[in-house]
């Protein structure tokens, strides 16, 4: 699977555009965690606990937007992209987006 943020593939035409395809998780923050990121926040610095979840929440959604584009039998994704959204205070959603192609 050709995966690019671009609307083309680099050597290679696009034949066919099967349609837009996704995907995304809603990921929570778990207290503890929560707890550690405050006071390292208040320290300075990195807050690895949120940069891992973040991590985890794009490969998810990566993952889910790979596995629709191979239901529809594309070749590649073009045009990705990610957004995140808040739910709510303890909930965000990360969503990654694209159009499944077939390309030679």
């Amino acid at each position: 699977m050709i995966l690019r943020t671009t609307d083309y593939i680099p050597g290679k035409k696009i034949t066919e555009i099967l349609g837009g395809v996704r995907g995304n998780t809603i990921r929570a923050k778990h207290v503890g965690k929560d707890i550690m990121a405050g006071l390292k926040g208040m320290m300075g610095g990195e807050i690895t606990q949120y940069t891992e979840l973040l991590t985890e929440a794009r490969e998810e959604a990566y993952a889910r937007m790979v596995a629709s584009a191979e239901e529809l039998g594309a070749a590649g994704v073009v045009n990705i992209r990610f957004v995140t959204s808040m739910i709510s205070e303890t909930m965000s959603e990360l969503l990654v987006y694209g159009t499944a192609v077939q390309a030679e």
